[in-house]
């Protein structure tokens, strides 16, 4: 597996700890569905995956994910209240034009919410600013700005603050390393590369 798509995959064993035997899970943003037969496999949820990209959703159609093609806002509109007992954003607010309202969507949607994001403020993120004047390009970011998707990165503390504000539970979270794969214990709004946030709303 190449080091990208380990780092792709670095929220699977997280996230599949959280969720029960025999969930239902929506996975918004899920892209060829690698997350959702995951954990079909490790727990026999009833998945279903919401992607923009018609080739995406062709790729989950061939792993065996049910998958629906369509913007994600206007496809959580059409679910009830407590629809599904996990929604997941993995890597997918930052891309989000409104990330509030799809937020407060997914949590009326699901019990819980899982969302796994790049931290912005990654201290090597800061320093090729600081110094180079330039964001960084690496495995994570492959791409020069403009042949990038519009995005609205942002760091833990900001996200943290969002949901103080907003008056959502974290439940549970986890901070990995600039590695994508040990987890990291100390300033992770500094020394975090990637994090994972298990949320729930106040009733």
């Amino acid at each position: 597996m190449k080091p990208i798509d380990k780092k792709r995959q670095a929220d699977f064993q997280i996230i599949a700890h959280w969720v029960n035997e025999g969930d239902r899970v929506l996975d918004l943003g899920c892209g060829r569905g690698v997350l959702l037969e995951y954990l079909k496999q490790k727990k026999s949820i009833y998945g279903v995956g919401v992607d923009i990209d018609l080739d995406k959703i062709l790729s989950c159609v061939k792993r065996g994910v049910p998958a629906y093609q369509g913007d994600i806002r206007s496809m959580l509109a059409t679910f009830p209240d407590d629809a599904f007992d996990r929604v997941i954003f993995s890597r997918t607010v930052e891309q989000l034009d409104d990330a509030d309202a799809v937020l407060a969507e997914g949590l009326r949607v699901g019990r819980r919410v899982a969302v796994g994001f790049v931290n912005k403020a990654f201290w090597l993120n800061r320093l090729n600013v600081l110094f180079k004047g330039r964001r960084t390009v690496n495995e994570v970011y492959p791409k020069p700005w403009y042949e990038s998707m519009p995005t609205n990165p942002f760091s833990v503390a900001e996200f943290e603050d969002y949901c103080d504000a907003r008056r959502i539970v974290i439940e549970d979270k986890v901070y990995l390393s600039g590695d994508w794969r040990s987890e990291c214990s100390k300033f992770p709004n500094l020394m975090a590369g990637y994090a994972i946030y298990d949320l729930a709303s106040i009733d």
